[in-house]
């Protein structure tokens, strides 16, 4: 089983891009689980035609002791079992918690074991990379990371410092950095300034994904591009990325 935490700017593309790789994944007949670990729990929407499932806070508030892996892990496109973290209550208490407690929770149910995946995803929101957003790569959850970013001057600092993390846990043994995805935003001088980026962080720009309306096209039913424009020149590039994806993890 290869984890894989996949981190990035609100906003940035990161779920758009996880679920699209996720599907690419599935439809190789790998078994895939992504995890969301995004308080907004949405990670995994399109990969369950469009509904948002219930998260494992959500589930853990609810029924308390006599929560079951059905009450928070689903099967969506494709059989990959798709999992939302949750956050806390508007104004009470921590997102970052909230990750680590849907972790332990999953851990509890023998989710890993029942499931069996070939590889994980976990979704993780990169603004703050402190306490539970950093689980996946201080708490020997993910073996490799990659970072969603644009052009744009915030996701790239956004990715500077997610890499300054990764770098700082991976002294300790954790989790590798292992490149850079550009979800391209039509910026000027684009492709340079994301590699600048990557080159002075040690690494490299695996994928430029391009930027096509398709991607809009396809969430507004409730569904990745590979499920709803298979055939589309989008669609490669989703399916370039998994090659790639599976080229530097070694699966």
């Amino acid at each position: 089983m290869k984890k894989v935490a996949i981190y990035g700017k609100g906003g940035i593309g990161k779920s758009t891009t996880t679920s699209n790789l996720s599907a690419a994944l599935a439809a190789r007949n790998l078994k895939v689980m992504q995890i969301g670990c995004d308080p907004k729990a949405d990670s995994t929407k399109n990969l369950m035609g469009g509904r948002k499932i219930p998260t494992v806070l959500d589930q853990i508030r609810e029924r308390g002791n006599q929560i079951t892996l059905d009450d928070i892990a689903f099967v969506g496109f494709g059989g990959i079992v798709c999992v939302e973290a949750g956050g806390p209550t508007p104004g009470i208490g921590c997102a970052g918690r909230g990750i680590i407690t849907a972790f332990e929770k999953l851990e509890e149910l023998k989710a890993y074991e029942r499931y069996q995946p070939d590889i994980v995803f976990y979704d993780v929101l990169g603004d703050v990379v402190c306490g539970g957003f950093a689980m996946p790569i201080r708490g020997g959850y993910a073996d490799n990371v990659f970072i969603v970013t644009s052009g744009e001057m915030m996701a790239l600092y956004a990715a500077t410092n997610i890499a300054h993390a990764i770098e700082n846990f991976g002294k300790r043994g954790y989790a590798k950095f292992s490149g850079l995805i550009q979800n391209s935003r039509n910026v000027e001088n684009e492709d340079a300034l994301v590699a600048q980026v990557a080159q002075e962080n040690g690494s490299e720009v695996i994928k430029i994904i391009p930027r096509d309306k398709v991607v809009q096209q396809a969430e507004q039913q409730g569904m990745t591009v590979i499920e709803a424009f298979p055939d589309s020149d989008q669609a490669k590039e989703y399916n370039l990325l998994a090659d790639r994806i599976l080229e530097v993890i070694g699966q």
